[in-house]
């Protein structure tokens, strides 16, 4: 049974899944003046059959059925992509029959009846039913636009990322460059140095885009890769040490991180020029962990030890970085003078603005 009027396509579709004619008949009379089209199918099998041709709103499924229930059909209707909010009726009042339609699916659930008042509450709760399908519908989509600018914002992020990344290591290579043209000593050491402080920058952008990280990275990642490329940058046979890093896995916000990065690479580059005697062999233990909601680094070795009161012994640059990255983290920073060698610690808040 169909609606053959002419303005059918301007009404909303309702499949009524009943084995009773005589109730569709009614169904189609009374919802029609609600503004509703109904179709009728007389069994399950009929039903999910119209319902794959597509253009039904609603259903209106009857709990009992020749050779079945409404519960046999509901979840094969559920299981359709995009279906239909379904409301489910029944003459019983057995609620445990409500409570398992409401279970598998159905968005309603009503009393049977042929009175008008019963055809008005089901077009009022197929409206409502219709509204959050619509809700629903439109959230999902938004949702989707939302993923959808994410992840090109994401892409876009990466890419960036991705440039900063290969500037500074073309930066990088020119400073090498220019380090292998020169003869003063002091002036190849000052380069060396300054290329290990873009590395330690690049290594961030390098690691946010190959992890697809948006604005944090893992530090002890981050400083496993940071420290691997620093020993095997400095280590020789007149510095023959060894970097070992502990460190849990502790994500943080991309400035700390660099910052984190400089001030790690100048203590471990000071412990691998001046902690151990030439050609002595050495440790130099870099420890990261969390107390409270503040972040310990540890940059100690066992070595000949420093005095934070002497003299620099180079040009005094490092100590200047050091201090003035200790300072945009807004941390504590000292080193331990009861500590066999050079022991330097770092606190700071994980948390920003503190």
């Amino acid at each position: 049974m169909s609606n053959s009027s002419g303005d059918a396509d301007a009404l909303i579709h309702i499949l009524y899944v009943d084995d009773d004619e005589g109730l569709a008949l009614l169904m189609q009379k009374n919802l029609r003046r609600c503004g509703f089209s109904v179709e009728w199918a007389e069994s399950g099998a009929a039903g999910l059959a119209r319902l794959g041709e597509g253009g039904i709103d609603a259903v209106v499924l009857d709990h009992i059925l020749a050779g079945e229930t409404g519960l046999d059909i509901l979840p094969c209707i559920t299981a359709m992509p995009d279906h239909p909010p379904v409301i489910y009726a029944t003459g019983s009042d057995d609620t445990s029959i409500a409570v398992a339609a409401l279970k598998a699916g159905a968005d309603d659930y009503m009393l049977k009846g042929i009175s008008a008042d019963y055809f008005d509450l089901l077009a009022a709760a197929l409206e409502q039913v219709l509204e959050r399908a619509r809700f629903r519908r439109e959230t999902a989509q938004a949702q989707e636009v939302i993923r959808q600018q994410r992840d090109l914002a994401e892409m876009l992020l990466a890419e960036v990322n991705h440039r900063i990344a290969n500037s500074l290591g073309l930066v990088g290579a020119l400073i090498r460059m220019q380090s292998s043209m020169t003869k003063d000593q002091v002036a190849i050491d000052a380069l060396h140095e300054t290329q290990m402080r873009i590395n330690a920058i690049a290594s961030v952008h390098r690691r946010l885009y190959t992890n697809r990280q948006v604005g944090s990275v893992q530090v002890d990642e981050y400083l496993n890769s940071l420290l691997t490329e620093l020993e095997a940058s400095m280590r020789d046979d007149k510095r023959p040490h060894r970097i070992v890093l502990t460190a849990q896995p502790v994500n943080l916000a991309t400035d700390k991180v660099i910052t984190l990065g400089l001030i790690v690479s100048e203590l471990v580059t000071n412990a691998f020029k001046y902690a151990y005697p030439d050609s002595v062999p050495g440790e130099i233990r870099v420890i990261v962990d969390q107390t409270d909601e503040a972040l310990r680094v540890i940059v100690e070795d066992d070595g000949a030890g420093f005095d934070p009161s002497s003299p620099a012994r180079g040009t005094g640059l490092g100590t200047r970085i050091l201090t003035a990255m200790a300072a945009s983290l807004k941390s504590d920073f000292a080193y331990d003078p009861g500590h066999d060698g050079t022991k330097a610690t770092l606190v700071f808040s994980l948390h920003e603005g503190k």
